[in-house]
C-alpha cells in the first residue's frame, strides 16, 4: 500500500485522488475527481413499515457489530425476510420495500460487493409508489456508485431521468428536491468533463437554504474545487462538514450518508489546502481524515489507501516547493502508515 501510494505521487506533482477520476482544474492542471464517501448510521423513513424499520436498523447493527464476513450475511438474511413481508403495492409497503433496499445496498457496498449494491438502488428507483424522498436518496448514492465503477454514461442517464421527473412533479415543495436533483445531474456533467454544463446546473446555489446542507455543500465544493475557486471551495467543504455535526438524523445511503460526506469533505478540504500551499493545514487535516478512515474501515481497507495516496501527493507537492528530497516523501508516508498500525 505504501509503494502504491508513493509511485503515484511521483506520477503527479499535485492531485486530488478520490475516486481515482481525472478532471482538468482551471488556474492549474490537477487531477480531481468525485468524493470519497463510506457508510455509517440508521435509516429513518417515516411512511414506511414500523416493523420494517426495526428489522432494517437490527440488521445493520448485528452487521456492523464485528464487520465480518458472518455479520454481513446474517444482517442481509434479515433485510431478505424482511423484504419478503412487503407483499402489497400500496405507498407504505413501497416506501417499506425501498428502506429495506437501501439497506440492503449498504451492507453490499460496505461489504464490498458494489455491483450488488447498484442492483438494489436501481430496484427502488423502479419502486414508482414511493416517495420522493426516498428516491433522491437512492439516486445520489447510484449515481455516486456509478461514477466510482467508471460508469459515466449510466451516471448521467440516471440524472437526467430523476431530474426530468423532478420537473414533471414542479410544485413549491419540491424546490429542496429539485435543487439536490440539479446538484446530481451537475456533479455528473462535472465528472465527464462538461464544466459550461456543470456550471449552469450549479449557477445560485451559494444562495440556496439547501447548501448549508453537508451533501449539497460538498458537491458544489467539488465543483468550485474542479474550477478553480479555491476560496469558495474551501467555504463548501467547511460547511459541509459543519453541516454533518448540525444534522442528528439524515436519511442516507452508501457513499452518501452523513459519516461518508464529512470524510469526504475533510479529505477535499486537505486536497485543497494542499492545492494552494498550505502545507501544514494540508497535513493536519489528511490526517485527520486519514484517522477516520481507519477507525471505520481498519488499516488495511483500500479507501485507506486512497487516502494515504492523497497524503504522498501533498509530501510530493511540498518537496517539490521546497526543493526537498523525494526519500523525504516515502519517509513521511511510511511514518503515518506505521503510526496507524501501533
Amino acid at each position: 500500500m505504501i509503494h502504491a501510494a508513493t509511485k503515484c505521487a511521483r506520477a503527479a506533482a499535485a492531485a486530488a485522488t478520490i475516486r481515482g477520476r481525472a478532471i482538468p482544474v482551471r488556474r492549474s492542471l490537477v487531477r480531481y475527481a468525485t468524493p470519497l464517501r463510506l457508510i455509517h448510521g440508521e435509516i429513518s423513513v417515516p411512511n414506511a413499515n414500523h416493523v420494517a424499520i426495526q428489522m432494517v436498523n437490527y440488521a445493520l447493527s448485528h452487521a456492523r457489530s464485528q464487520r465480518s464476513d458472518e455479520t454481513y450475511a446474517q444482517g442481509m438474511l434479515v433485510l431478505e425476510q424482511c423484504l419478503g413481508n412487503q407483499a402489497s403495492d400500496d405507498q407504505v409497503s413501497q416506501d417499506s420495500k425501498a428502506t429495506v433496499l437501501l439497506a440492503m445496498s449498504d451492507l453490499l457496498y460496505e461489504s464490498g460487493n458494489s455491483s450488488e449494491a447498484i442492483e438494489r438502488l436501481k430496484q427502488v428507483m423502479s419502486l414508482t409508489l414511493s416517495s420522493l424522498s426516498i428516491r433522491v436518496v437512492a439516486v445520489e448514492a447510484l449515481v455516486g456508485l456509478l461514477i466510482q465503477s467508471g460508469q459515466d454514461d449510466a451516471s448521467l442517464n440516471v440524472a437526467d431521468e430523476f431530474l426530468e421527473l423532478v420537473k414533471e412533479r414542479g410544485h413549491e415543495n419540491l424546490q429542496d428536491v429539485a435543487a439536490t436533483a440539479k446538484t446530481i445531474k451537475g456533479l455528473t456533467e462535472l465528472v465527464k468533463g462538461s464544466i459550461e454544463s456543470a456550471e449552469s446546473l450549479f449557477q445560485g446555489l451559494e444562495n440556496h437554504e439547501i447548501c448549508k446542507g453537508s451533501n449539497i455543500a460538498l458537491s458544489y465544493g467539488e465543483f468550485l474545487h474542479a474550477t478553480g475557486k479555491f476560496e469558495m471551495a474551501k467555504e463548501m467543504y467547511q460547511k459541509a462538514i459543519q453541516g454533518v455535526t448540525e444534522t442528528k438524523d439524515s436519511m442516507s445511503s452508501c457513499n452518501m450518508n452523513l459519516k461518508a460526506v464529512s470524510l469526504a469533505a475533510t479529505f477535499a478540504l486537505g486536497q485543497l489546502e494542499s492545492h494552494i500551499g498550505n502545507f501544514g493545514d494540508a497535513e493536519e487535516t489528511l490526517t485527520s481524515a486519514l484517522t477516520s478512515a481507519e477507525e471505520h474501515y481498519g488499516h488495511n481497507h483500500p479507501k485507506v489507501g486512497v487516502i494515504l495516496t492523497g497524503i504522498a501527493l501533498m509530501y510530493r507537492n511540498k518537496a517539490k516547493q521546497e526543493r526537498s528530497s523525494s526519500i523525504m516523501i516515502q519517509e513521511e508516508v511510511m511514518a503515518l502508515a506505521r503510526g496507524g498500525e501501533d
